[in-house]
């Protein structure tokens, strides 16, 4: 072999050397560093590091849960926090009152989503509801005959409001929310409801409207009667989009439908014009006529 290397032209010999050279270089550095290596692999297998690593999971601390007395429809995200509440259900208890929600006694505050049974009775102790939040309802005075001996000192009795009979009826563009609430079936909510929805349509020209409010209690219909109509009216030759896609009636799309035919077409004499725009139909039509002057 040593014979034929040496016929071997004098270049391929270099080559061949240098290779060797560097084989043997590289086979010296690793047998001098890889004790060092090993030391720094060992050390670093020990490190709190990798011990952490090792375990995938590290253990926090646990947030620290405070008791104090707290009102529902009063405390702050900070305080619901410190309870042991999660920041999502903060969230909703914000949505639900800023909703127009009041929670009246403790065990309202039960229906907060993901409030486990545990949690419940850990913090009922805990809730007080402010006074405040009663229905007025219940500062109707009873009625008390006069007593001569009454002085100023007298312990005034609170009721709530006396239900009306079946053979009774309220005016229903008339009433207020105190007569509203007289009706079997009504309460404070659905009495705020069914005025703010009566200011929305500009006044009810039937009772059947009401089945357009949300879980409404259909058996309080029959106490409530409409006399002489008179719905406040909407130009829609002068109203713009915006104004008339406020009525509960008319929505974004029939809206622009109206101003369109307007600038296509000029003034608008009657809704039955509109009969072949596919979001009038003649059941939204019959419903709207009452609304509309022209």
């Amino acid at each position: 072999m040593i014979r034929e290397f040496f016929y071997l032209q004098k270049s391929d010999r270099k080559v061949i050397l240098s290779l060797l050279v560097v084989i043997v270089s590289v086979f010296t550095m690793i047998c001098l560093t890889g004790g060092n290596d090993t030391s720094t692999t060992t050390t670093q297998k020990n490190s709190p590091r990798s011990a952490a690593r090792k375990n995938h999971y590290y253990a926090s601390s646990p947030k620290k849960v405070e008791r104090f007395a707290f009102d529902p429809n009063t405390a702050d995200s900070t305080q619901l926090l410190r309870l042991g509440l999660q920041p999502w259900q903060v969230r909703n208890i914000y949505k639900y009152r800023a909703a127009g929600g009041i929670y009246r006694q403790p065990i309202d505050f039960a229906k907060l989503y993901g409030l486990t049974v545990k949690q419940y009775r850990e913090l009922e102790p805990y809730i007080r509801i402010s006074s405040d939040y009663l229905p007025a309802s219940t500062l109707v005075k009873e009625r008390a005959s006069y007593s001569p001996k009454a002085t100023k000192d007298t312990v005034v009795v609170y009721q709530r409001p006396t239900k009306i009979k079946a053979t009774e009826h309220i005016v229903l563009n008339t009433a207020d929310s105190t007569a509203l609430t007289t009706i079997p079936g009504i309460g404070p909510y659905y009495a705020r409801r069914i005025i703010q929805y009566g200011n929305r349509l500009g006044g009810y020209v039937s009772v059947e409207q009401l089945d357009e409010i949300d879980d409404f209690p259909t058996e309080a219909k029959q106490y409530l009667v409409i006399n002489n109509p008179a719905p406040k009216k909407l130009n829609i030759n002068q109203l713009s989009l915006n104004e008339l896609r406020r009525h509960p009636y008319i929505n974004f799309y029939m809206a622009k439908a109206i101003t369109d035919y307007r600038r296509l077409h000029g003034t608008i004499t009657s809704l039955n014009e509109l009969r072949l725009i596919k979001d009038f139909t003649p059941e939204v039509i019959k419903r709207l006529t009452p609304y509309v002057a022209y």
